[in-house]
């Protein structure tokens, strides 16, 4: 068996190096999966380098709060307990890619002889900044990591780092190479190689402002339809997706955001469509399960919410939000010692939020009731 079986990998951002639609045939060679986006069934998230491309496309100011996204995203699904890949990372998972050559240099060592913050290292080694992609780091990636500190100590930020290095040919060669922060240019987004001439002389290794290649792939539409969805044009994400869908009608997570742009358009019967088809490109969808249960909730279609519920559930039983909705539904129904008996277990798996203080008073007012019949 390979590293891969049973993992489902997801996406955030087009693969530079790969396509992704090869990669995803060649995940589900190796027996897993690959999908665009996360769900709950995600255990590795692949953090492609377009997505550091496109952040870097904008002013400087935007860039970086771009860049500050990308790491907020990353804390995100490591907290949620996934592991986090880089491209090079991915493919060496695959196999598609040599390892290079190990060391036996920690993070924590690679932290205390560099003077790089860990989280400036986690996000270089994320968008392949290293040789490495992880601990083990080699000597090589230590006298990386000098340099890279060198430039933050300059002024740069660890995403116009990760945008230089990819443009200068193999990371390995900058070992031999000077590097400063173009802020001793007047240009605090672009790092600059110095070839023994003056600052002013240096060679610019890439105008981060430029622009990467326009063309209509799967991987830009989709990531149009997330960042459309993100402000709020449902109309026009519901648009953009149905053209990925048009490319790859395979594409359950297309179709389950579809669905949900349609429904917050206030277009019920084609959301229940899409969800269904994300359904049946995936049976184990749970979120699309749980998501066509609420649609139906909302038009008062209760037996049908109820078994899609029921399935979400059973789909995962670690999932509280289905639980929690189903006990509302049980209990709006009168069926108050099932809707007590979900409440508890939705008390197992949540006891601190807010839906966890309703679900206690749900369960003390069942108990009241119970009690009054009693006596």
């Amino acid at each position: 068996m390979t590293a891969s079986a049973g993992a489902v990998f997801g996406t955030i951002g087009a693969l530079a190096a790969f396509p992704l639609r090869l990669a995803a045939r060649e995940v589900e060679r190796q027996h897993g999966q690959l999908r665009h986006g996360i769900t709950r069934r995600t255990t590795h998230v692949v953090f492609g380098r377009t997505v550091l491309a496109k952040a870097g496309q904008a002013k400087a100011g935007l860039a970086k709060n771009g860049d500050a996204e990308i790491e907020r995203r990353a804390t995100a699904e490591r907290a949620a307990g996934r592991t986090l890949l880089s491209e090079n990372g991915f493919l060496r998972l695959l196999g598609l890619m040599k390892a290079p050559e190990t060391s036996s240099l920690s993070r924590q060592s690679l932290i205390e002889q560099s003077r790089l913050s860990g989280v400036d290292l986690d996000m270089l080694s994320l968008f392949d900044a290293f040789e490495h992609d992880a601990e083990p780091y080699s000597f090589r990636d230590l006298i990386l990591a000098r340099k890279y500190a060198g430039l933050v100590a300059g002024g740069a930020t660890w995403g116009a780092i990760a945008r230089s290095v990819h443009r200068s040919g193999p990371v390995a060669s900058l070992t031999a190479k000077s590097l400063n922060v173009g802020s001793q240019h007047g240009r605090p987004d672009q790092i600059y190689l110095e070839g023994g001439q003056s600052e002013l002389d240096g060679q610019l290794l890439f105008d981060l402002g430029a622009a990467t290649s326009g063309d209509d792939t799967l991987e830009d539409l989709f990531a149009e339809a997330e960042a459309a969805e993100e402000g709020g044009d449902h109309d026009g994400a519901a648009a953009l997706y149905l053209r990925c869908l048009a490319i790859d009608p395979t594409d359950a997570i297309a179709a389950f955001n579809r669905a949900n742009c349609l429904r917050a358009g206030g277009h019920a019967a084609d959301a229940a469509h899409d969800y269904a088809r994300a359904i049946k490109l995936d049976p184990a969808f749970v979120e699309a399960w749980f998501n066509l249960a609420g649609l139906m909730s909302e038009q008062g279609r209760d037996a049908s919410a109820r078994r899609h519920l029921q399935k979400a559930i059973a789909l995962d039983r670690n999932y509280a939000d289905p639980v929690f909705n189903l006990a509302r539904l049980e209990f709006d129904a009168g069926n108050l010692p099932e809707a007590r008996r979900l409440w508890l277990r939705y008390l197992e798996l949540d006891a601190d939020s807010e839906w966890a203080g309703v679900a206690s008073k749900g369960v003390q007012f069942v108990d009241m009731q119970l009690a009054k019949s009693a006596g």
